[in-house]
């Protein structure tokens, strides 16, 4: 049993209290994630930042869900995925690219596969890529600023995940419906 606490609107620390009130109204409620990051505003605060940022910057929505659900699924978050899932579906990513990353299958396009291989690279290697797959990453139309964005959305899912894992964050009903758990 989680030590943590999953806190609602009432029973958030003050400075937690706004960021759950705008995840209520834009979502209808509090997602597991948020309860118990509420616990420390500036963790969630950081968290929601970090998506921010990430989402503005280069990447597509497709991308965007190629780095995230790479990560999710390597880090074996059973909170992320299924959450990453239903943010998939609200961008309108093609439900194929989401079924592949939840299920570890090649990606639709050779520069798909390019980014989701440099990011399993630089999370099972903690950031230690070799030129040889800098060189891959470059060579199917990435940049600079994209490895330093994926580093951006790892920043991001570390949080995350780490802190589902920590707190043993169930899927809730906000998500339950892209539950997952991953293959042996």
């Amino acid at each position: 049993m989680s030590k943590f606490t999953f806190h609602s609107v009432d029973t958030a620390p003050e400075n937690s209290k706004p960021m759950l009130e705008g995840a209520v109204k834009q979502m209808g409620a509090v997602p597991g994630l948020y309860a118990v990051m509420a616990e420390s505003p500036e963790t969630l605060k950081a968290y929601q930042q970090l998506h921010q940022q990430f989402t503005n910057g280069s990447f597509d929505a497709e991308e965007l869900t190629v780095v995230w659900q790479t990560i999710n699924v390597e880090h074996e978050c059973q909170f992320c995925v299924p959450a990453h899932t239903a943010i998939a579906h609200s961008m309108k990513v093609d439900p194929a690219l989401t079924e592949a990353l939840r299920n570890e299958t090649a990606m639709p396009t050779a520069k798909l596969q390019a980014l989701h291989d440099f990011t399993l690279a630089m999370v099972r290697q903690r950031g230690n890529v070799s030129d040889e797959q800098l060189d891959a990453f470059f060579a199917a139309g990435y940049g600079q600023q994209q490895v330093l964005e994926v580093i951006l959305g790892l920043s991001q899912k570390v949080i995350s995940n780490y802190t589902n894992h920590v707190a043993k964050t169930p899927t809730g009903p906000l998500f339950e419906q892209f539950a997952w758990t991953k293959k042996a």
